[in-house]
């Protein structure tokens, strides 16, 4: 069910992405897709609609919280989105993607530029001659509810910070701290 919804899933933030931004170039629609279509992404919407209670996990894989891992959370969402694809069709499994995952798309043109902060903030610290930014992650809360909170520093110096509900999340939001003050 895993490898099917995920090949669905694929299709419907493609059509998703070509319709609301298919006068892009390629490189930035594959980056739209890239921040939604991925682990971290996944088991955030998976989270928010409570996936992990309803997951059965061996008792190993329970003890350790597996329910709330990233790869179980989003590897679960594939598998029900698969299975709502065969029991009712394209039109319900396209409207599953809407719903829940099309939320996390940019809303404007300008927003994907955004979409990779690290990767902005790393070329301006190499086009300015410096070090590669260094992240610095803290998490606080219970293992099914973290706060994560990210220190970016490059050279040493600490140009920004985040929070957020994953590692990924927070530190996305540090890089962007970062650039916004960047001298």
């Amino acid at each position: 069910m895993e490898f099917l919804g995920d090949a669905v899933l694929g299709w419907a933030v493609a059509d998703m992405s070509y319709r609301r931004f298919g006068h892009i170039p390629e490189g930035q629609l594959t980056d739209l897709r890239k921040s939604v279509v991925n682990a971290l992404a996944l088991a955030d919407v998976a989270r928010e609609i409570g996936l992990g209670e309803h997951v059965r996990l061996g008792r190993g894989e329970a003890a350790a919280d597996g329910s709330q891992k990233p790869s179980i959370l989003s590897d679960a969402f594939e598998a029900v989105l698969g299975a709502v694809y065969l029991d009712g069709g394209t039109e319900a499994a396209y409207g599953m993607v809407e719903r829940l995952v099309a939320p996390g798309f940019p809303a404007t043109i300008e927003a994907l530029d955004q979409l990779d902060n690290k990767t902005q903030l790393q070329e301006r610290a190499a086009h300015a001659g410096r070090g590669a930014p260094v992240y610095a992650v803290s998490a606080t809360g219970p293992d099914h509810a973290k706060t994560f909170l990210a220190s970016v520093f490059v050279d040493g110096e600490l140009l920004g910070q985040g929070t957020g509900r994953s590692k990924k999340a927070a530190e996305q939001l540090a890089a962007s701290a970062a650039c916004a003050a960047w001298r």
